[in-house]
């Protein structure tokens, strides 16, 4: 390590890492080493990153340092980073947890991976998931469970779970996610970390499917970055979207500003309640604690509109379409007609356009990214699973319903941390945006970032 930096250094933020490797304070395979040092003195409790690269790593961050030395600059130019096993890394294995696909090698990168080692990150490897990708938990029967940073006996969320507690951990300054059901938002809210979900399409999928799978992202999933501010958001964000190639031949992405610069000048409606899915008292005193921290600042906050879609109807419509797209590469594929499916869909571009007519009126809409903080870890059967919340058992999945306000309509929504429980247990909320508007919710979160403060280390980190 460079004596210019202490020991500390991957506690930065990615931005300020890229500017230090830049600036030639640290070199990229100083920083590889240190990311390896961290995974190999910290993940055995917690079992996040699961397939280890470190070689290749360590070649990379040469490769990094040689054209850091040459004068090239490039967003994440030496950067040490981990993406989810469900991305196809080439010459790794992508197994999405499955028992019968353990041995399936992906032969190329995804276009996410592609990207983000163009832009010069060093890839160490890829971090824990649940089977399939479909639970809130990340544990299956190739790589054993992750464990949640704050509290080992409790779940670091699913699916993208693995990289949001190797963040939360101080492993890695990014991490390289997906989101169908909550799997960015969720496990950024129980490790006290950010998340962005974006706008459906806005980054390409191509090579993020279960083994052997090769095509489009199915509706609603969406890839993503997860990091412990919301700048690097931003930062990953920019490397990572645009058109696939064949779209790319005429289109070029221009995504608009955020709608405001500051928080006082923000149209804000707060949604804490949800005819599916109860909420904690503990997250809705913080949240309602945030919006009062707001009308402070001059925002104008709501807590209820007429605006909202029928939110029951649109969950039911939600869950419908998600069957269908989890099924695909699993054991049991949708048996829905296609008829059916477009009726599905009709359904959705109606719940898109009354979300489009509210934010008319409204820049940002704020809820909580699940009803509870992160819960104990469970081996029940699904159907036997419940969840404690607000202090009476409920259906475990009904927590898809807070999710979903986002998934179902495209829109693009950002993971922060607002607080922590009474047992320091981290509290996240969603801020939801307009379809392609992903720079208004990452500017929102990064002004309340400002505001509130953000990441909080785990107790002994």
């Amino acid at each position: 390590m460079s004596e210019t930096l202490s020991r500390d250094t991957l506690d930065a933020s990615a931005a300020e890492l890229v500017e230090a490797l830049a600036g030639r304070r640290v070199s990229a395979l100083e920083l590889a080493e240190e990311a390896i040092a961290r995974i190999e003195a910290r993940d055995k409790p917690i079992n996040a990153v699961v397939v280890r690269d470190f070689d290749r790593a360590r070649e990379a961050a040469r490769a990094a340092d040689a054209a850091l030395a040459r004068g090239e600059r490039r967003p994440l130019l030496g950067l040490p980073m981990t993406v989810k096993e469900s991305h196809n890394v080439a010459g790794l294995p992508t197994s999405w947890g499955f028992e019968h696909a353990r041995s399936w090698i992906a032969p190329a990168d995804s276009v996410g991976v592609a990207r983000l080692r163009a832009a010069g990150a060093v890839i160490l490897g890829k971090t824990n998931i649940p089977v399939g990708l479909a639970d809130w938990q990340s544990v299956n029967p190739i790589y054993g469970r992750t464990n949640n940073p704050y509290d080992l006996g409790r779940s670091p969320g699913g699916s993208s779970g693995g990289g949001a507690a190797a963040l939360a951990a101080g492993m890695v300054p990014l991490e390289f996610g997906s989101d169908i059901g909550g799997s960015i938002r969720v496990p950024a809210a129980f490790c006290g970390v950010y998340g962005h979900k974006p706008s459906f399409d806005l980054i390409p999928g191509r090579g993020h499917a279960p083994p052997g799978v090769e095509g489009l992202m199915p509706p609603l999933a969406v890839v993503g970055p997860l990091a412990r501010t919301a700048a690097d958001l931003t930062l990953a964000l920019d490397v990572l979207a645009g058109p696939d190639r064949e779209q790319a031949t005429a289109y070029r992405l221009e995504l608009p500003p955020a709608r405001h610069r500051s928080l006082g000048e923000f149209r804000v409606l707060m949604l804490d309640r949800h005819p599916a899915a109860p909420l904690d008292d503990e997250i809705r005193t913080t949240l309602h604690a945030v919006a009062d921290r707001l009308e402070a600042l001059g925002a104008q906050v709501a807590r209820d509109s007429d605006l909202v879609p029928d939110l029951g109807p649109a969950h039911e419509l939600y869950v419908n379409l998600l069957g269908v797209a989890m099924s695909r590469g699993g054991p049991e594929p949708s048996k829905v007609t296609a008829h059916e499916w477009m009726a599905l869909l009709d359904g959705q571009l109606k719940v898109r356009r009354a979300w489009a007519q509210l934010f008319e009126s409204f820049d940002v809409v704020l809820a909580p990214a699940f009803g509870v903080a992160a819960f104990p870890h469970t081996d029940a059967p699904g159907p036997e699973r419940t969840l404690t919340v607000a202090g009476a058992p409920t259906p475990y999945f009904a927590q898809l319903a807070w999710p979903g306000l986002a998934t179902l309509a495209n829109l693009p929504a950002t993971a922060a941390p607002i607080g922590q429980t009474r047992d320091g247990l981290p509290i996240g909320m969603q801020i939801i945006g307009p379809y392609l508007e992903d720079r208004t919710t990452l500017g929102f979160a990064e002004l309340l970032e400002r505001e509130l403060g953000g990441f909080r280390p785990p107790p002994g980190r």
